[in-house]
């Protein structure tokens, strides 16, 4: 039963992915979900995928001839962080290179909206793995309205053009949207005033963007119809059960390290022509 969960890629598809041309319908996509439907297997199974990606990515490394970029994207509280840990954390520290984004620094505003992207994007032999992303600047600044509409409207082509570059440069792009219901977020936000050991993670700007929360949605929309292409595209990952996303996120990053088959390199010389003294 185990192996069959893990592996069955197209079944998780049926019902994350957004297809290229077709609409999201975020709204009618269910935040809960009925894939992985028991914790204890689905936490069994992201721990024997979470070992096989650590496997798959020790021979991603030695080959360096490719890369793996997994952007995870959803709003405050959808579990980013807690996907980074369930996920990746049985892998070494040398082949994945964890970014997340924040607001850009001065540096960063003098320069291209991409530029601090493509500076983060995984170089030959890495799983780069991006905490928010380029999508923010389609996101929060369409939503804050922090740049000209006009401006926002042309930057879905130009991510998709960026994505289609770094494909054929030999990257391989998965785009998880975390899709969480806003009780689920209330709940959340409350658990980090009520917990003290969580009160760091809690920012007072959460509630104001906690307010924009129909904006968000519909700026999420927009994003998932423009930007799920054939190179990247988007998954829509029910996020309220935190064990059912980090099983659904594992699945798919294994299955797609699978498809790309990294080998170790070939040595050119021979094992029994050296003798260790």
């Amino acid at each position: 039963m185990l192996a069959a969960m893990i592996h069955d890629a197209k079944t998780i598809d049926k019902e994350v992915l957004v297809a290229p041309g077709e609409k999201s319908r975020l709204g009618k996509r269910d935040t809960v979900g009925d894939l992985f439907p028991d914790k204890d297997e689905a936490e069994k199974s992201t721990k024997h995928d979470s070992k096989a990606i650590d496997a798959l990515q020790d021979k991603l490394w030695a080959e360096r001839k490719r890369a793996l970029l997994v952007v995870l994207q959803g709003i405050d509280t959808s579990g980013k962080d807690g996907s980074v840990r369930g996920v990746f954390n049985k892998c070494g520290p040398l082949g994945v290179n964890v970014t997340a984004f924040g607001k850009p620094t001065e540096e960063e505003l003098a320069h291209d909206y991409l530029w601090r992207i493509h500076l983060a994007a995984p170089k030959k032999g890495i799983i780069g793995v991006f905490n928010r992303s380029h999508y923010e600047d389609v996101l929060v600044v369409k939503v804050r309205k922090l740049a000209p509409a006009g401006v926002i409207e042309d930057r879905y082509a130009q991510i998709n053009a960026f994505e289609q570059i770094l494909s054929e440069s030999g990257v391989t792009i998965l785009k998880f949207m975390l899709h969480i219901s806003k009780d689920e977020q209330k709940q959340r936000l409350q658990a980090r005033l009520e917990e003290e050991d969580k009160h760091w993670k809690f920012n007072p700007s959460d509630l104001a963007d906690r307010a924009l929360w129909d904006d968000y949605q519909a700026a999420y929309e927009t994003m998932l119809d423009r930007c799920s292409t054939k190179v990247a595209p988007w998954r829509v990952v029910p996020a309220d059960k935190k064990w059912r996303r980090n099983a659904i996120i594992a699945s798919v990053v294994r299955s797609t390290l699978e498809d790309m088959d990294p080998r170790y390199p070939l040595p050119d010389w021979k094992a029994s022509d050296f003798k260790i003294v």
